[in-house]
């Protein structure tokens, strides 16, 4: 079905086939190239359509948002097409974050302005509660993956204001490359992914929402959710602290299945979500902490960033563990407990094994520095650790830093360095990260990449930035890490199988050697 956008059509539905209105004759290839399908959603500043790109050989599916201003005099409107071509730039910065949609097109049509932004496929948390209540353990996880979105977004002075179920979405397929063809031979065999291992994609940033504060949009406009609103947005003061608000709702409502509004107790002017739990469930302290803190009324006494709060989720999900300033701190933890057996023996039961790795195992046969690399896996900032390892790798070859490495490469490689390497990764990530881990993941889909890539939570093609896709977390999959960044060549996808083979080379092939 093709669906026209002129809002005085009195039937905008029309056959696939047909390229202008068969009731007003409007046009219905938007610039020649975008076929609107269907209607999804209506806001106060617009429409939402589902569409394809008819240009495109795979014909693509997309999302178009239409910004009608239509009541606006020709001076006002002119000032509204100014801010959008400014602002909608903002946009697309944010859509080089892996969970915002890209921002792929935009333009103005018939006194209308429009956004062509990527199809994220999957379901609404919306939709997921229908299935049945979230627990705990869910809610934990929302929060690990939604937080770090609200910190890139507010870095860049964004805030969403319409956080809700409905604006979350779990991605259950690999993102679109709307550059290229993206299929692989084999990828039909990828598709197929649980729901439990997609993302969850932060939708609607609409531009009516970067356009707030400007002489077009006064500072007292409301724009987003009433029911998830924080108390000073509903008074058009919108903060960073109000995206978290409406975060804590939302989480409340996953886990309940009740409307916001009956939650909330107006004549003690607080939240009883604990209340509204299923018969026989609860939940901890540690989380309801959280959620309450969250759900503050007044500002200042809420989380004011989300930066915040993820350092007290980082503080549940660590081990108790000393905090390492820097290399050098870390060998002098090495050597004071070197000294002390009975203390070290005590100490291990409280402080992790990656502060009393042997420095006699970060060995090379070219001479590479391996301290850095150890000291990033050790603080788990797994983003550097990847980059750094893609850095010793060339090191270890004599190439320069950040060159693409071949199959030749990989076999030219020493296994001292290789061995390093591996054994630093696996150590410090409890045995979930390590060329060794992934090639026992490829060996037990019998070496099928798409398989592979399916096991270890990895895209089966190649971004234009080559680290988007990945989680640099330590709840990633198993097998996620190290990326395949450094990964080069026409059939870069093999690299799977020549690091198998050189680990098989090299005599170590299980994660306990």
């Amino acid at each position: 079905m093709s669906y026209c956008v002129n809002p005085q059509c009195p039937n905008p539905e029309n056959p696939d086939t047909a390229t202008y209105c068969q009731n007003c004759h409007s046009p219905l290839i938007l610039q020649g190239r975008y076929r609107l399908l269907k209607k999804v959603g209506q806001g106060g500043f617009g429409k939402t359509f589902l569409g394809v790109d008819e240009q495109h050989p795979l014909k693509l599916p997309c999302i178009l948002k239409q910004i009608s201003f239509s009541t606006l005099d020709p001076e006002s409107h002119h000032t509204t097409t100014r801010l959008f071509r400014r602002e909608v730039m903002r946009l697309g910065q944010l859509g080089q974050h892996p969970q915002i949609p890209l921002l792929l097109a935009h333009f103005q049509y018939n006194q209308n302005l429009y956004l062509v932004q990527e199809y994220i496929q999957g379901l609404t948390l919306k939709q997921e509660l229908q299935q049945g209540l979230f627990n705990e353990e869910q809610i934990w996880q929302l929060l690990r993956e939604l937080l770090p979105v609200l910190k890139f977004i507010h870095q860049r002075q964004i805030i969403h204001r319409d956080i809700k179920p409905e604006n979350i979405i779990r991605r259950t397929s690999p993102p679109i490359n709307y550059q290229k063809p993206p299929y692989l031979p084999g990828e039909n065999q990828v598709v197929e992914k649980s729901e439990k291992m997609g993302e969850f994609v932060l939708i609607d940033f609409g531009v009516a929402k970067l356009l707030t504060g400007t002489a077009l949009i006064s500072t007292g406009t409301v724009i987003g959710s009433p029911e998830y609103m924080a108390p000073e947005q509903t008074r058009g003061k919108a903060l960073p602290a109000s995206d978290l608000f409406s975060l804590g709702v939302t989480c409340i409502h996953l886990l309940t299945d009740v409307a916001p509004w009956d939650m909330f107790d107006v004549v003690n002017d607080c939240w009883r979500w604990r209340d509204f739990l299923p018969s026989g469930s609860s939940v901890s302290q540690g989380l309801g902490n959280i959620l309450d803190k969250l759900l503050e009324n007044s500002v200042s006494q809420r989380y004011q960033t989300a930066e915040q709060v993820l350092e007290v989720l980082e503080s549940r999900s660590s081990i108790v563990r000393q905090p390492v300033e820097s290399i050098e701190s870390l060998a002098l933890v090495n050597q004071k407990l070197s000294v002390l057996p009975s203390v070290r023996s005590l100490v291990g039961r409280f402080i992790p094994q990656v502060l009393t790795l042997d420095e006699n195992e970060l060995i090379s046969a070219v001479g590479v520095e391996y301290g850095k690399l150890q000291y990033l896996l050790a603080v788990q900032k797994w983003r550097e650790a990847d980059i750094e390892t893609w850095a010793v790798l060339c090191d270890a070859l004599g190439k320069r830093r950040k060159s693409y490495l071949f199959q030749n490469d990989i076999d030219n490689l020493p296994c001292e360095d290789l061995l390093t390497i591996d054994r630093l990764w696996v150590k410090y990530s409890q045995g979930r990260f390590g060329f060794r881990v992934q090639k026992q993941i490829y060996e037990s889909v019998d070496e099928d990449y798409g398989k592979f890539c399916s096991q270890v939570g990895w895209l089966t093609y190649n971004l234009h930035f080559r680290d988007r896709g990945y989680k640099f977390t330590s709840w990633a999959p198993v097998g996620h890490l190290p990326s395949r960044i450094w990964a080069g060549g026409q059939q870069w996808w093999t690299h799977a199988e020549v690091m198998a083979k050189k680990l098989d080379k090299c005599g170590f092939s299980t994660i306990n050697n």
